[in-house]
């Protein structure tokens, strides 16, 4: 490939965040809460990923998981989360917000992210839950977004190609389009050559097993049976991986 491909890595852990440093990313997207999309990470935990990893940091701010139509109070929630992210270092934020027709919350982004200035702000896959991808690319523009995190609105960018490849288009200079979805070494470099974006966003976690030896199978204290005993890591090796291939 002819110019360098940024690539931006999603973790939820200090562990995964020096892994994905050490393996090559250029930037990190760090949540709490995978297992509901991702959500906003603690002050603390943003601390110490601020305090272990010198590339780029971006925090999701989400105050919980489901759609993307927030009341007034989880719309002040999120602007304490701004000003905690912008306290603690980090050099972005990632949001989105929609009305309840399924486009763009325009003055409320626009306001949010004229808050977060000078963090560089991404929207991100609420773009994929919009009524119109192409009227929510325009919106976003306008409410100053710096990047879209998009899948093409599928649940793999790959099966979404030639959106993906119109949005990057429609973007023109004004914003950056990240691909995401289901990306890894085996793939990313066709999704870049198809698409001509020049940024990615990859998961790459892997299930880790707990150290516990005692184990009550019994119950479970999330939602989700059976993941008390398991957790989801990046390995250094896959961002690596991930990382050699887009240099091709």
């Amino acid at each position: 490939m002819s110019a360098s491909i940024l690539l931006e890595v999603c973790i939820d852990s200090v562990e995964s965040a020096v892994a994905a440093e050490r393996g090559g990313a250029d930037r990190v997207e760090l949540c709490g809460n995978l297992y509901e999309g991702g959500t906003t990470p603690s002050a603390g935990m943003i601390a110490r990923v601020r305090g272990r990893v010198k590339i780029g940091l971006q925090v999701m701010i989400r105050p919980r998981g489901g759609d993307f139509c927030y009341t007034p109070d989880e719309f002040e929630v999120m602007k304490r989360d701004i000003v905690m992210a912008k306290q603690l270092g980090a050099n972005g934020i990632v949001l989105g917000l929609l009305d309840a027709e399924g486009g763009v919350d325009v003055s409320r982004t626009r306001e949010l992210i004229q808050m977060a200035r000078p963090m560089n702000v991404t929207f991100h896959r609420a773009f994929d839950m919009s009524r119109d991808l192409q009227k929510a690319l325009q919106d976003i523009k306008d409410a100053g977004a710096d990047r879209i995190l998009t899948s093409g609105a599928e649940p793999e960018a790959e099966r979404a190609l030639p959106v993906i490849s119109s949005l990057v288009k429609a973007a023109g200079d004004r914003i950056i389009i990240i691909a995401c979805g289901a990306m890894d070494a085996s793939n990313a470099r066709n999704i870049v050559e198809q698409t001509g974006v020049r940024q990615i966003h990859a998961g790459l976690g892997a299930a880790t097993a707990s150290p516990m030896r005692y184990r009550n199978d019994r119950i479970a204290m999330g939602a989700v049976q059976g993941m008390e005993y398991q957790r989801m890591v990046v390995p250094e090796e896959s961002v690596r991986k991930l990382r050699e291939t887009l240099k091709g």
